[in-house]
């Protein structure tokens, strides 16, 4: 297919992708639903009632455009989080976030540092913005930092990313790991620490990171624990200069008021977040013995999802995903080895876990024959 000539040089040298391939599609060309929805990582028990509540009643007033500055929300949060409003930014969820933080760090042709296998939707930014992305491997199924960020150094990389909890492995790291890791940032670099699993650590398992340390940006997401992956939150922790600096180039008018409501009344919600957390860790257990049944074993997640090590290699283990797929199970893989050798099972609720114990035998023998 021709590509259109007044593209800028860059654009015309992209893939036209994304990073996944939805659910949906799958769905359409497959002509019928899945069973069990357990690919994206999405929080099947739901919101807060008190979340639909709000959004339910916000419905009438969107006519209206969201508040610009998401102001109840960003202050919600800070209070949360012990901070001033200055140090919150709020956007479309995580991913338009670090689509907003390499626009302003990452000029065609500047360093970018991350893990072989990590998020992809933060290499799409940066491909997309003409970066150089620099890759190093996991050391075992942990994104390593000290591999990082000596890769930081030896490129002088604009931004160094790492996920905490990770995705797609599910590992955490220890708070005093993630903290020495902020020491050692590099002049010139700017730390992306991805916390959008943080929602499912205990308090002792969170870094204590200031606000206003100018090495690193954090990021949160309401698509996991607070179940509103369809409402599009998400917002960047961090210094008041670097917060700021988003409001140079970011849409002012991107956030929708029921999703801002949604938001606000999840943020005060936090006996939902705990019963949220409850069905997550039963459901970890479920899938590890599902998975022990069928002689397999799982990575421990700290996170709603479980990888499960498939006993094989990459091609193995697309092999079962392709037979889940096949039989009405939606789930996804790590892309590189070896981590690929897993595939990534989402939290569920007991009947969806159920579909899953169902399956997995026939899967798996499909993929031995």
């Amino acid at each position: 297919m021709s590509q259109d000539p007044r593209l800028t040089a860059l654009a015309a040298t992209l893939p036209s992708m994304v990073p996944f391939v939805g659910p949906e599609e799958q769905e359409r060309n497959a002509g019928k639903p899945f069973r069990a929805r357990l690919g994206a990582n999405e929080s099947v028990f739901g919101p807060s009632p008190k979340a639909i509540a709000a959004m339910q009643a916000e419905a009438a007033q969107t006519w209206k455009y969201g508040d610009p500055t998401s102001f109840d929300l960003r202050n919600a949060i800070a209070d949360l989080q012990g901070v001033g409003p200055e140090n919150i930014m709020v956007g479309e969820g995580i991913d338009t976030l670090l689509g907003v933080l390499v626009r302003l760090f990452v000029a065609q042709g500047d360093a970018v540092v991350t893990s072989d296998g990590a998020y992809p939707t933060f290499n799409y930014h940066v491909a997309g913005f003409g970066g150089i992305l620099h890759k190093v491997p996991y050391t075992g199924d942990f994104e390593d930092p000290a591999r990082l960020i000596a890769k930081a150094k030896e490129t002088s990389a604009k931004l160094v990313y790492i996920a905490n909890p990770d995705n797609p492995m599910g590992t955490v790291h220890t708070p005093e790991a993630i903290e020495k890791m902020v020491t050692e940032v590099p002049d010139g670099c700017l730390m992306v620490l991805d916390e959008a699993y943080a929602d499912f650590l205990d308090e002792a398992q969170i870094p204590r990171i200031r606000a206003e340390n100018a090495k690193v940006i954090r990021f949160r997401t309401f698509s996991k624990a607070h179940g509103l992956a369809g409402a599009r939150v998400g917002y960047a922790l961090g210094s008041a200069e670097i917060i700021n600096a988003f409001n140079k180039v970011r849409n002012h008018f991107g956030m929708a008021r029921i999703s801002q409501a949604g938001a606000l009344a999840a943020v005060q919600d936090r006996a939902w977040l705990a019963h949220v957390k409850s069905e997550v860790a039963a459901a970890r257990d479920r899938i590890a013995k599902i998975a022990a049944e069928n002689g397999l074993e799982v990575v421990p997640s700290a996170t709603n999802f479980v990888a499960v090590d498939c006993g094989g290699d990459g091609v193995f283990a697309r092999k079962v995903l392709q037979a889940l797929v096949a039989r009405g199970v939606f789930v996804r893989m790590p892309f590189v080895a070896p981590q690929d050798r897993c595939i990534r099972v989402s939290c569920g609720r007991p009947e969806d876990l159920d579909v899953l114990a169902e399956v997995l035998p026939m899967a798996l023998a499909e993929a031995r024959a």
